[in-house]
């Protein structure tokens, strides 16, 4: 299939191109840009007049739901909602039911995703058995099997001995680590940020130091073995500052945020909302404004969508008893969009952390318009508000902060592998 995409706004932040062009499609690759290479004669011609074209977005954290939570979401919704926002490139994390600590699972999982030809399905292994932080996985197997990299989500292993191991075994092969920096003692049981709001609310707290103390476990983890770490979800200035410091001396992490704390802070509750219910969960407003100004400076590498489908058996309960965890694949575009309007934050910069800078940090190809490259593309339209509600989301969960709420910059297009997946 030959294809020409012509007359949009072509941005690629990976190489610094932003201008009126056109792209050629050829075998499911971007054969030519700007003209046409001789005797090209496209089957299709798409009209981009109006549009933006984009690399299509790469999702460091996209929870498919599957293995074990079907009633919430499956993985054929969600693979559609990550197409309704440009996603073409996600990572899953291993906390499913069973986790995806065995290679079956991790098979079953990548065969399933291939069958629906859509988005690249890119799953986290496990990086201890069953998740318990005590037995590190078979890491090699499960790498055979399709992981390309291994994670410990929720808060940090309580057993440093055996994270040492994990992180030493796998340096040793040069694997990925991913941890998400939260004290597993501190705040275990808190559903709010500790400070006034929690307070008035009657909430219990999580401190911003389960977060710092976790990150400085971490990174003395990582001087200790060489482990290459993925930090994730950052949410505290303090501990954004750690992370600065860490880059500074040169060590080999990298971090990211999600796409819904860049915006929300711990005020927007408001009468105990469920849908403000996420993990970590929202902080003060200098918290806010140091995750913004991280983001400009590209101490943060990447804005990921945190997407975790909720249905409303565990979501419409009182907030301390909610399930936290908000629909974002379809809002991760025009998020990242508010964001860099209200910051003033140049379109490519904003955009890099969506599409090169997050496939780097995956270590998989994508996120770059390049002669050469997969035809992964996004089109959308800069200027179209909508309304996020039931009958726009096309994931199986509605739950967000921003439901009833219009955003603008509404995907239209979007192409894997030079195949259209999704027209609207």
């Amino acid at each position: 299939m030959k294809i020409s995409i012509l007359n949009g706004r072509v941005i690629d932040p990976a190489s610094g191109l932003d201008a009126t062009t056109a792209i050629h499609i050829q075998a499911g690759n971007i054969a030519a840009l700007g003209d046409a290479p001789a005797g090209f004669a496209p089957n299709r011609t798409i009209d981009a007049r109006g549009m933006v074209v984009i690399p299509g977005l790469v999702d460091l954290a996209a929870r498919l739901r599957e293995p074990g939570f079907e009633h919430m979401a499956t993985l054929e919704s969600e693979i559609g909602a990550a197409l309704a926002g440009g996603v073409t490139s996600l990572a899953c994390p291993p906390d499913t039911d069973p986790p995806l600590d065995e290679p079956g699972l991790i098979e079953m999982l990548k065969h399933k995703a291939r069958g629906l030809d859509a988005t690249r399905v890119y799953p986290l292994g496990a990086l201890t058995v069953g998740l318990k932080g005590e037995a590190i996985t078979e890491m090699g197997e499960l790498t055979e099997a399709g992981c390309i990299a291994f994670a410990q989500p929720g808060a940090l292993i309580s057993d440093t001995q055996a994270l040492v191991r994990a992180m030493q075994y796998a340096h040793g092969f040069g694997y990925a680590v991913w941890l998400q920096p939260q004290d597993p003692k501190l705040g275990r049981d808190g559903v709010a940020h500790s400070g006034p709001v929690a307070g008035r609310l009657g909430l219990s707290g999580v401190p911003t130091i389960a977060e710092t103390i976790a990150l400085q476990t971490i990174l003395e983890l990582v001087r200790a073995t060489g482990c290459r770490v993925h930090l994730c979800r950052l949410s505290s200035a303090a501990g954004i500052e750690i992370v600065r410091g860490a880059k500074r001396e040169g060590l080999p992490v990298t971090c990211d945020v999600a796409v819904h704390h860049i915006h929300q802070i711990d005020v927007d509750i408001g009468f105990f909302d469920s849908n403000h219910r996420v993990h970590p969960p929202f902080r003060s407003q200098r918290d806010r404004d140091g995750i913004r100004a991280a983001l400009a400076d590209g101490t943060i590498d990447a804005i990921c969508s945190d997407h975790t489908p909720v249905d409303d058996d565990a979501k419409q309960l009182p907030f301390g008893e909610a399930e936290p965890g908000v629909t974002g694949l379809e809002l991760l575009l025009p998020l990242t969009l508010k964001w860099a309007e209200e910051a003033g934050v140049k379109l490519p910069a904003a955009l890099a952390h969506l599409t090169f800078r997050a496939a780097d940090v995956l270590g998989v190809p994508g996120g770059r318009i390049a002669v050469g490259a997969a035809a992964d593309l996004c089109l959308y339209d800069p200027n179209e508000p909508w309304k996020v509600g039931r009958d726009t989301l096309v994931s199986q969960s509605t739950h967000t902060p921003y439901f009833g709420r219009e955003l603008t910059g509404r995907v239209r297009t979007v192409l894997v592998g030079g195949r259209v997946a999704l027209e609207r």
